[in-house]
């Protein structure tokens, strides 16, 4: 399609795009994104070539800037498993994390593995006791051959140890960057995105989920935004246009072949047991089904959520770094959040993780790739004049 329908508007996030958007009841983060989380550094690498075959990346998310030493809490949920996210049999069975994550694409999995094994080495590595420590790298992939040409196996380990090196706290990219450069999402052109939300706990404390998404799955009918079925709307539209009818079509057969995927990572502060965060990452679920996933079989739909409140030390090998006797039980001391007062945090995961994929699809622009495939971006305009008028109605109830 030499064309874009959506005119090539400006891009932003949902908030600032299509106000009328009702987001839930908790309030964002102040940069309402994954390193609103104390601690959490982030980062992305787009990697695209001249020609328009190469997009791809990777998105990197560190749960604490010594993750090599310190571990996090962490729990992992699957709700569909036809994708791959690496080092999860060790956080079922210990609750702990600690490695960087990254994101990428299905091809990239190996390379970024072999990444951050490279960057504990230069950091780790080069004494006398070499590798005397334990890692399993955390690696998660969605599908990006409709607009990327995996066989270029563009993502390298070098990709990797700049992307740790340069994690920070600043606001993440969203859209068409990291690992979410040539992902699909709903019918449109999808990618990363971000969000957080802030719950107030006792004696004015208050503690922060955020959610950051690869998202690359599903289908333009099924596609609602706060409530509104903007897919349905906009697929009735298109109908009438043979150029955009062509685009959904087009769509609709890559996703048949590979059903894209999601990765949900949840980060949060908030003092969370390894069976608490396990639970947390199924209330990603209740946020990709409000924006229209059925996780059809092909589609790896993998959550996963950490807590940076506990600090766990890691043990290595020659105890370098932390020596215990392993047959004399030892006492780690740590705070737990009560389940009975756990129900805001469930709201705000759903609620981040529902928002990111927002922001993906609103922060993604229309997308020419391998073998002069397009993906159109959503069309901002005309998706905020059907929440507008859905909220009209709405007000038309007081």
């Amino acid at each position: 399609m030499a064309t874009s329908m959506s005119h090539q508007q400006t891009r932003g996030r949902l908030r600032d795009v299509i106000p009328e958007a009702h987001l839930g009841f908790w309030p964002p983060g102040p940069k309402n994104g994954i390193t609103d989380v104390p601690g959490v550094l982030a980062h992305t690498t787009t990697i695209r070539d001249e020609s328009g075959q190469i997009n791809t990346g990777l998105t990197t998310i560190l749960p604490r800037k010594d993750w090599f030493h310190t571990a996090c809490h962490a729990g992992v949920f699957r709700l569909n498993g036809s994708g791959e996210m690496t080092g999860t049999h060790w956080i079922e069975e210990s609750g702990l994390l600690h490695s960087p994550i990254l994101i990428t694409n299905s091809f990239a999995v190996g390379p970024c593995y072999t990444g951050i094994y490279k960057y504990a080495i230069e950091h780790y590595g080069k004494g006398e006791q070499g590798v005397d420590w334990f890692l399993l790298p955390v690696v998660a992939e969605t599908f990006d051959g409709h607009l990327n040409d995996l066989r270029q196996f563009a993502v390298t380990p070098e990709h990797v140890v700049d992307s740790i090196t340069n994690a920070s706290e600043e606001p993440i990219a969203e859209g068409n960057v990291g690992g979410g450069t040539g992902m699909l999402c709903q019918g449109w052109k999808g990618g990363t995105g971000t969000s957080s939300r802030i719950v107030a706990g006792e004696n004015e404390t208050s503690y922060t989920v955020a959610a950051l998404v690869q998202a690359n799955y599903g289908r333009l009918q099924h596609l609602h935004i706060s409530g509104v079925p903007v897919g349905r709307i906009l697929q009735k539209r298109n109908a009438s246009s043979k150029a955009a009818a062509a685009h959904d079509t087009e769509y609709d057969q890559a996703k048949n072949k590979k059903d894209g995927s999601i990765i949900v990572i949840l980060a949060t502060d908030a003092p969370l047991l390894p069976v608490q965060l396990q639970r947390l990452a199924k209330r990603a679920t209740m946020g990709l089904a409000r924006v229209g996933s059925y996780a059809h079989n092909p589609s790896g739909d993998l959550f996963l959520a950490f807590s940076t409140a506990a600090e766990i030390p890691v043990q290595t090998v020659t105890g370098q770094h932390r020596a215990v006797d392993p047959f004399k039980p030892g006492l780690i001391n740590i705070e737990a959040t009560d389940n009975q007062t756990i129900n805001g945090l469930f709201e705000a995961a759903a609620d981040a993780t529902e928002e990111a994929i927002y922001n993906a699809l609103t922060m993604a622009e229309t997308m020419t790739g391998n073998m002069g495939r397009t993906v159109e971006a959503l069309p901002l305009q005309a998706t905020r004049e059907i929440i507008a008028k859905f909220k009209e109605v709405e007000d038309s109830f007081m």
